[in-house]
């Protein structure tokens, strides 16, 4: 083991724009997870790294160190090239992952997704879930092999066992105003995937007026880290690139997003979200050698959302994440009305007007999510609790046609829409 190198020095060392040796990097993460660390420490670090960067050799040090802070998975020689996962950067209205991974293992993938909570405008997979009666995101390394035995993929939360060290920094980045940095970011997601022992990874990096990143460039460097690490861990890592203006879909809200990514596992959905479905399961089916390249992913992986076999396995998915059989199947098999009314509604169910005629241009993301998170469908704090059934249904898309007073956005809430946040809405439009 490292002697333990004084943190003070490390965080003057980095402060000064040097760089930090691999022994170096590991005594602080064992700081972290040993708790020896003090958070002003700990938050000292992170803003010499946000404000000197690292090289990537310092970020793949980071990476690693980060990703053995705990347990590492572990899977059958059976499943060797065929464990697989996605990982996006957050978005608004981004309900991927919900059709994604059953999709993927109705195609002979196993998918061990590892999920966060939402957090400030955007939205959290484990969220999404939650809002389904009965299911279970914390699932032991044994349950997920007994699910991914059984189903071929789950998606859960964080274990305490997995990269623990990672628990820790990425709280503290939030209250740093450290969550943009680059190296900080790569070590973040990679640790997380490094310790699930992944074969292929897909990574959704998004960029636009409601991502972490505005610009297109901004994200490419992101990826470009990200794919570098990714690969020298061993994962077959690549990262697409998509925009995050306008939400992904037709719908905004935990319960909301739960039918439309049910939409999309029954062939149908919004044309936006069913392309970068299969564009992102596309590339994962050719990192794993199922297929000769993405364009054939692409259309096995859509085939797989025509055929009902994607939905089966989501049904399955449900059953193996403690939601009850007869709820499960009435919520895959169910018409529209029928899983609304399993999933609830909200008391008040609006409709606003145009305020004036003309041609959509486009619905901005981040206004809509910022109302949205006011009502209550997403969290300030991480533990706070949210409420499912607050969303949003966009009537119209860009390039419509609306007349003044014609219906454009359906907003469920719980009677606590002012006239403060309308005006915000009218604004997104």
């Amino acid at each position: 083991m490292d002697p333990p190198s004084p943190l003070p020095t490390l965080i003057r060392k980095k402060r000064d724009g040097e760089r930090l040796e691999d022994a170096e990097i590991r005594s602080f993460v064992r700081g972290v997870t040993e708790g020896t660390a003090q958070q002003g420490q700990i938050g000292a670090m992170l803003m010499a790294i946000r404000l000197r960067g690292m090289d990537a050799g310092e970020t793949l040090a980071l990476t690693r160190a980060m990703a053995t802070s705990g347990r590492a998975l572990a899977w059958p020689p059976a499943w060797h090239g065929l464990v697989v996962d996605k990982h996006s950067t957050g978005g608004v209205g981004d309900k991927v992952s919900l059709a994604l991974a059953p999709a993927l293992a109705a195609c002979g993938c196993k998918v061990p997704m590892i999920s966060g909570r939402g957090l400030g405008h955007t939205g959290g997979t484990l969220d999404k879930l939650e809002a389904i009666p009965g299911f279970r995101v914390n699932l032991s390394p044994e349950e997920m092999c007994s699910a991914l035995e059984r189903v071929g993929c789950c998606i859960v939360g964080q274990s305490e066992e997995l990269a623990p060290a990672d628990r820790v920094l990425y709280g503290l980045r939030d209250v740093t105003a450290t969550v943009d940095s680059v190296p900080l970011i790569t070590a973040s997601i990679l640790s997380k995937k490094a310790a699930e022992q992944l074969s292929a990874l897909v990574l959704d990096v998004k960029f636009g007026g409601a991502a972490l990143y505005p610009t297109q460039d901004s994200a490419r460097e992101l990826a470009r880290s990200l794919v570098e690490v990714g690969t020298q861990l061993g994962i077959r890592t690549v990262a697409v690139l998509s925009r995050m203006d306008q939400p992904l879909g037709r719908a905004v809200g935990n319960a909301l997003e739960v039918l439309e990514a049910l939409e999309c596992l029954d062939g149908g959905g919004p044309p936006d979200l069913r392309q970068l479905v299969t564009t992102l399961g596309g590339v994962l089916l050719w990192q794993c050698g199922k297929v000769a390249g993405p364009a054939q992913g692409r259309e096995l992986l859509g085939r797989a959302l025509d055929d009902g076999s994607a939905r089966s396995t989501f049904e399955a998915m449900l059953g193996a994440q403690g939601v009850p059989p007869d709820t499960a199947q009435r919520l895959c098999s169910g018409t529209p009305a029928q899983r609304r009314r399993l999933l609830g509604t909200a008391k008040v169910c609006e409709e606003l007007p145009a305020l004036q005629e003309g041609w959509v241009q486009e619905v901005r993301a981040l206004p809509l999510a910022q109302v949205l998170h006011g009502l209550g469908a997403g969290r300030a704090r991480a533990g706070d609790p949210v409420d499912p059934l607050v969303g949003a249904e966009l009537l119209v898309g860009a390039g419509q046609h609306l007349r003044a007073g014609e219906p454009w956005l359906r907003v469920h809430h719980e009677g606590t829409l002012g006239a403060g946040g309308r005006r915000a809405l009218q604004g997104a439009l």
